[in-house]
């Protein structure tokens, strides 16, 4: 059995997930495109190292920041990791909000071509004179299924989707349909965590960024800056938070102003998650703010694992 706590960023996730793992035999397979990275701690919300040493984690800290990672490494890690904690007679609860991760694994990923440097240029040449939103638009006339789950602000998934399709001919919604999950046949259960009161849940947002500044984002950031060989064209430098903070070391605007931005990044990136997540069937949600929720869900993993086990 696998199991799945996921929903928008800031709902509580990854502590839920570890105070079930104190008492159950569960193992933490995170789902987060940013936890890849070594480095970048404070303005992912990483889980702290003495929380890591005493209750299993996985497919944290794989990379460094100047590397790529993709939702293809990801199924291949997360099926190899998902393996091995049930071979130890352990149950593995993937737990995160990058919801194209998710997809990859519950729907299987494609077969693609590789990226084609010539391609690719050509695209971002268009781009700087036609603009990412035109690009949206050509994709849009090309691939409505895809051009409808990119943002038109998320010019990687834009550039890659037109990629594939002036390559094979094919929309990548059409290849992505001809593939299968590599979980099929294994029993999953399936919880997100949803915020009933959407202003208590912004402000809880923007609460949680002050919180992260306070911790040492800013310098966290100044650090990475500091390597060299890091820029903004890095898919690690383009998270949440991150890029406003390098925008503002850049001069581009003041501190607060990279504060109020980040935040405003946060609660778009949380509106493409519950977009994303009212579109999936077989999900279970949850209200975390609702009375007795924890233990109400705990109860029903704990139930999950004993029917497992008859």
């Amino acid at each position: 059995m696998v199991l799945v706590l996921t929903g928008p960023t800031g709902t509580g996730k990854s502590d839920w997930a570890v105070r079930a793992a104190e008492t159950l035999p569960l193992e933490i397979v995170s789902v987060d495109s940013a936890l890849v990275y070594r480095g970048l701690d404070i303005g992912t919300a990483k889980p702290p190292i003495e929380v890591r040493n005493r209750i299993p984690h996985h497919l944290i800290d794989l990379c460094d920041p100047a590397e790529t990672y993709s939702a293809g490494q990801f199924v291949a890690d997360a099926q190899a990791r998902i393996g091995e904690i049930q071979a130890r007679g352990r149950t593995p609860m993937l737990v995160g909000g990058t919801m194209l991760y998710l997809r990859a694994l519950f729907r299987g990923i494609a077969v693609l071509p590789k990226a084609s440097v010539e391609l690719r240029e050509s695209i971002d040449r268009r781009a700087a004179v036609e603009g990412w939103a035109a690009l949206h638009q050509e994709l849009a006339r090309l691939d409505p299924e895809a051009a409808a789950r990119i943002h038109r602000n998320d010019p990687q998934r834009i550039q890659r989707a037109l990629e594939v399709y002036y390559t094979t001919g094919r929309s990548i919604s059409e290849l992505q349909r001809a593939t299968q999950s590599p979980l099929a046949g294994s029993p999953i259960r399936r919880w997100a965590l949803l915020p009933g009161d959407r202003a208590a849940y912004h402000e809880r947002l923007a609460r949680r960024f002050d919180e992260m500044m306070d911790a040492g984002f800013l310098r966290e950031v100044v650090g990475l800056r500091a390597r060299g060989d890091l820029s903004t064209r890095h898919p690690s430098m383009r998270a949440v938070g991150y890029r406003q903070l390098w925008a503002h070391l850049d001069g581009e605007y003041t501190l607060e102003e990279a504060v109020t931005r980040g935040v405003a990044a946060t609660r778009q990136l949380a509106k493409r998650q519950l977009t994303w997540l009212r579109s999936e069937e077989g999900v279970e949600t949850i209200d975390p703010a609702g009375t007795g929720a924890f233990d109400a869900w705990r109860r029903d993993v704990e139930t999950s694992l004993q029917q497992l086990r008859r």
